[in-house]
């Protein structure tokens, strides 16, 4: 099994390396919308400040979005994933496998980038610290819940806008909380009850999601 997971999450990485777009796109939807806020409200940072956790995790949220759909779309139109099916390894073990890849490819890029969110924010040391916590803490999260509902849509046709209703009302409770904990933050306040919950939802998305999304794929596919 652990061979079969490193062997689909190499496969995942040079499939991305191939398709540079399906990468960079959401990293560059994330740059230009938080890059967009501070053009259009003003450089007072103040302000910046205080609209920060909202533009940041919204952008982040939609970001993830945009980068979900071909998450088993390719797999299921070239036959991948029946394939991956037929494996003798655990279909939950090569779905968990896939999922890290996502956010190897889309979460871990944010978090790389967050040095930029200073800036453009005018945040200081602590709600920058925050900032990294919820997005290390919330972004593996998304990609564990937005797989769910790839797993129910990926044999439609268009099914990125049913995606989308599906998706988001999982995604509020993380915004939700990360938002709170960066509110905190900026304000000398404790957010570890925050960052606890943020912990508790990626602990039991990373735990249930696997299995979740392999009996929708078969459903999916049969």
């Amino acid at each position: 099994m652990v061979n079969a997971f490193y062997q689909v999450v190499r496969r995942e990485l040079l499939i991305a390396f191939r398709r540079q777009a399906d990468v960079l796109n959401p990293l560059w939807f994330f740059i230009i919308v938080i890059a967009l806020f501070p053009l259009s409200i003003g450089p007072e940072p103040n302000l910046l400040a205080r609209i920060a956790p909202g533009v940041i995790w919204v952008a982040a949220l939609l970001s993830a979005l945009l980068s979900l759909e071909r998450l088993f779309r390719d797999d299921f139109s070239d036959g991948s994933l029946e394939q991956m099916m037929l494996m003798p390894s655990p279909l939950s073990v090569l779905v968990l496998a896939k999922i890290i890849a996502h956010w190897l490819l889309t979460g871990l890029p944010l978090l790389i980038i967050s040095p930029l969110l200073a800036v453009l924010l005018s945040l200081d040391w602590p709600t920058f610290k925050v900032i990294v916590l919820t997005l290390l803490l919330g972004t593996p999260t998304l990609s564990f819940l937005g797989a769910i509902g790839v797993g129910l849509t990926v044999g439609l046709r268009k099914g990125g806008v049913l995606l989308s209703l599906l998706i988001l009302p999982l995604y509020i409770p993380v915004l939700i909380f990360a938002t709170s904990a960066i509110d905190a933050g900026s304000l000398g306040m404790a957010y570890n009850g925050q960052l606890a919950l943020l912990a508790a939802m990626l602990m039991g998305s990373a735990t249930l999601t696997p299995f979740a999304v392999s009996a929708a794929l078969r459903v999916s596919v049969n």
